[in-house]
């Protein structure tokens, strides 16, 4: 996943049309091209993207938030599990193996899975977390005012999920490093044509999990819950509770690690909206639907259609790959308008940053919901005069909206 230092820009130039291959990571440079976006929802809603990479073949960019939401909500027609979610079906892993994580299972599989692991999320253990995530933050934060400066992704947005991730785990905090180096090895598979650059990544994260699983048998950790948890008689086998423990690992910290970094970034570029926030508390939550709205920190996940279909007249054929971008859906001017304003005052009724809805809605939107309402609590409760003291380092991927680094200086409030 390489870094892209952002400086002074000049304005971008938008393609024509035939030009434009959203499989190209260089596309993503400066982070979602959302004039490229917003002209697709306006002039190619249904847009067929020629590839120029060698391992990805042509598929169809849907940008409108109506439709990745009638796609997310039509799981019998269009499968998760046929070839996968990314644009390449063995992106990090070979196909069959991906296959064991819920996010790739279709109906009926989909539901039994989800059935069995969605214990770990309801709003009873999600709510027993806050404690622990406040007094990291607090700690964080104090330290941050103590000193003057922070890197936002450095200290706060990467350390915070995954302490949360170890904890569930019943894992040591000290391997909260390890765990990001593997988070990191494994996004960039997305993009990288050489499988075995993640595999090895994979196959570390699998080892390490396979040792911690037994130790946590018959204690109150997350794993010992799932591994005891049975529903109608069924259980999880010991593949699909490794795979399920990969998945939180792998996808799990993004939501939040990339949403706390936007929205640090945009309470900085709006120093009036963080005053609000500080004056008034109760205005949190919906800032935090903001945040992730704004954020999006997934791109896309990707569909095939298993029949012939039209959306929006457009012939789409069985075998047919479906790439939903969820950045373009939750700036869809036809769900909000002025989408393209970060504004955390405004309601947030509707964005698709968990995805377009149906079967496949985040399990963990609770989780990530709970973090960056503790993390903007207390962070426009103890700082303030926000400013970079250095280049913010960007993520160049298809997949993830995130950042490498983002320096500032703060003052105590």
């Amino acid at each position: 996943m390489a870094a892209v230092t952002l400086g002074a820009m000049a304005a971008p130039t938008l393609p024509e049309l035939d030009t434009v291959d959203l499989s190209d990571p260089a596309t993503f440079v400066d982070g979602p091209p959302h004039e490229l976006f917003a002209r697709l929802r306006a002039e190619a809603p249904v847009f067929r993207n020629r590839s120029r990479h060698p391992s990805i073949d042509d598929f169809w960019s849907i940008t409108r938030a109506t439709d990745i939401e009638w796609i997310s909500k039509h799981a019998t027609l269009f499968s998760a599990h046929e070839k996968g979610i990314w644009m390449r079906p063995d992106a990090s892993a070979p196909l069959d193996m991906l296959r064991n994580m819920v996010i790739f299972k279709d109906p009926p599989e989909h539901s039994r899975y989800r059935k069995l692991v969605q214990v770990a999320f309801t709003p009873r253990t999600i709510a027993h977390l806050e404690d622990s995530v406040r007094t990291q933050v607090t700690a964080i934060l104090d330290k941050a005012c103590e000193t003057g400066s922070l890197d936002v992704v450095r200290d706060l947005s990467l350390p915070v999920p995954l302490t949360v991730i170890t904890d569930l785990l019943g894992a040591p905090a000290s391997d909260v490093d390890q765990l990001a180096h593997w988070t990191a090895k494994l996004d960039t598979g997305i993009d990288n044509v050489e499988l075995g650059y993640s595999m090895e990544a994979m196959m570390e994260m699998g080892a390490y999990l396979g040792d911690l699983i037994p130790s946590q048998i018959g204690t109150d950790s997350l794993v010992g819950l799932l591994a005891s948890v049975e529903v109608d008689g069924d259980r999880l086998s010991e593949e699909e509770l490794l795979m399920f423990f990969a998945i939180l690992v792998f996808a799990g910290n993004d939501t939040t690690r990339n949403a706390t970094s936007a929205g640090v970034l945009g309470l900085l570029e709006n120093p009036d909206q963080l005053a609000a926030l500080a004056a008034d508390p109760s205005l949190i939550p919906n800032a935090v639907e903001e945040i992730i709205r704004w954020a999006t920190p997934l791109n896309y996940f990707a569909r095939t259609a298993l029949a012939d279909t039209e959306l929006r007249g457009v012939r789409i054929a069985a075998g047919d790959l479906l790439v939903m971008w969820y950045c373009s859906g939750s700036r869809d001017e036809e769900i909000l308008p002025g989408a393209d304003r970060f504004d955390v005052l405004r309601p947030v009724e509707y964005h698709q940053a968990f995805g377009g809805g149906g079967r496949h809605f985040c399990l963990g939107a609770g989780l990530a919901r709970l973090e960056l309402k503790v993390i903007f609590e207390e962070f426009t409760r103890r700082v303030r005069d926000l400013r970079l003291t250095g280049p913010v380092v960007r993520h160049c991927t298809t997949w993830v909206n995130g950042y490498d680094s983002i320096p500032i200086a703060v003052t105590p409030a």
